[in-house]
């Protein structure tokens, strides 16, 4: 597969954000059809960080074999600082958006909330949604390096997997970025979410393109590291979406469908060839 498909197929991936992002716009969504599209993500990126983390310890599985322990101890210090990074750095990062959401719900003054009773719950979820992009365009930046340096490496299984699989899961973002306004009850306009989108899915496309530049084995555990990571904060997210949603079965049967789904593409890629 040349350069200028995979970075297509990254494009592709990070702009499936924009398939939720509508949501926001409706007035009453359909509570059955989220949770099934949020549990069916589920699945498939639980799938997803069962196999990013075996092609990441690949590397050092084999050094442990040559019993070469100068690479066993570096492959395994670069995979544990990807992984902190990628799930805690999140956390981290989740947690200050909190606190700044608390520190600009607390009024200014006597006079605050009567001065503006209307505008500012919309400036605040206006900025919590902004957050929440950036956040996820951070995360799917490395998400795209990740495509990126698998396909360099000639591994293009795991890069078109990488590709469905980030693609089903940003077609899902889109719902926690507008998810902030429809608490509100606002209802973003389309050049809003135009740019959250923008903010949210281009750091894959972006990064899928530097990956392809940077092959290298440590660099490589380094971005799967950090894409596991990732994926793995989202999965926690994700499950506590689907336990508010309080739909057991449903979620049950889309967490099951998602599952297959991730096997069944992959043994699709692997039978293609790729």
């Amino acid at each position: 597969m040349s350069s200028s498909n995979i970075a297509l197929l990254g494009a592709i991936a990070g702009f499936t954000i924009y398939l939720g992002l509508p949501i926001g716009r409706l007035r009453r969504p359909t509570p059955r059809l989220k949770a099934g599209l949020n549990a069916t993500a589920i699945g498939i990126l639980i799938f997803l960080v069962w196999d990013v983390l075996t092609h990441a310890w690949e590397p050092v599985d084999h050094a442990l074999g040559d019993h070469s322990w100068g690479t066993v101890a570096s492959g395994g210090a670069v995979l544990a600082l990807g992984l902190t990074i990628g799930l805690a750095g999140l956390v981290s990062y989740d947690a200050w958006t909190a606190r700044r959401r608390a520190a600009a719900s607390r009024p200014d003054g006597p006079g605050a909330a009567v001065a503006e009773p209307a505008r500012k719950p919309r400036t605040q979820a206006g900025e919590l949604a902004l957050m929440i992009a950036t956040g996820i365009g951070l995360h799917n930046f490395a998400e795209g390096l990740a495509i990126g340096n698998s396909a360099a490496k000639g591994d293009i299984s795991l890069a078109v997997l990488l590709i469905i699989g980030f693609g089903l899961h940003n077609a899902t973002e889109g719902f926690g970025i507008v998810a902030p306004l429809a608490a509100e009850g606002e209802r973003p306009s389309w050049l809003t979410l135009l740019w959250l989108g923008l903010i949210g899915g281009g750091p894959t496309f972006v990064g899928t393109l530097v990956g392809q530049h940077l092959v290298d084995d440590t660099l490589s555990i380094a971005f799967l590291g950090l894409a596991a990571g990732s994926i793995l904060y989202v999965v926690i997210e994700l499950l506590a979406v689907a336990r508010k949603a309080a739909m057991k079965q449903l979620t049950t049967w889309c967490v099951l469908l998602g599952l297959l789904l991730g096997f069944a593409t992959d043994a699709v890629i692997t039978a293609a060839g790729a």
